[in-house]
């Protein structure tokens, strides 16, 4: 009784998360017909979205001990194995997101008007935060040691992240103009262009 509580918490903090953190990045659009306090609601709203975050991030922890029995599958019998998997793709990720909230400034948890378009790593990439954090789901499943939590969380980054991209994508064109339609056609999503136009020269 207790697994399915808390499987069943997972995935309703995994929707309210999705919901809460889209809506937080289109202030602009939400300014349109609620003003200027539509920049204050999306603060909120992405305090929200970090605490159900959160809750995902227990649900999973409290899933090595409270597994549903029928997709208990381990990764490995040696849980080391799994275990370094993890930390291989979860380090790597949050220095990623970490350098990525220090050049975006209080943008990362405080959408303001007055913001300018971002330097730093986002010269390189547009999304560097998205890149860092979304794989360190899939990470976490990984230190579990649950092929079912790889998959589960394998599937939300695949379907949420193009989703999440693309309203952000839609207000910031509204917040910043052509400098950032300029901006797309330069930097890639979550790659450096850089890489495939060599790609393309060899």
């Amino acid at each position: 009784m207790l697994e399915w509580l808390n499987f069943s918490f997972m995935i309703f903090s995994m929707i309210l998360f999705a919901i809460l953190y889209s809506s937080s990045t289109m202030p602009m659009t939400k300014s349109e017909k609620r003003g200027e306090k539509a920049w204050k609601e999306c603060h909120l709203l992405r305090i929200f979205a970090m605490i159900f975050e959160f809750f995902i991030l227990v649900t999973m922890i409290l899933w090595f001990w409270l597994p549903i029995a029928t997709v208990d599958w381990l990764v490995s019998q040696f849980w080391w194995i799994s275990f370094i998997i993890g930390l291989v793709i979860i380090i790597p990720g949050m220095i990623l997101m970490i350098v990525g909230m220090a050049h975006a400034g209080k943008e990362s948890h405080t959408p303001s008007k007055e913001t300018e378009m971002y330097g730093g790593i986002y010269k390189h990439i547009r999304h560097p935060q998205t890149l860092g954090e979304m794989p360190t789901f899939i990470g976490i499943a990984f230190l579990i040691n649950s092929w079912f939590l790889v998959l589960l969380m394998t599937v939300f980054v695949i379907i949420y992240t193009p989703i999440m991209i693309h309203f952000e994508e839609k207000d910031l064109i509204k917040r910043f103009g052509d400098p950032y339609r300029k901006y797309q056609q330069e930097v890639g999503i979550i790659f450096p262009k850089k890489w495939f136009h060599k790609k393309v020269q060899k």
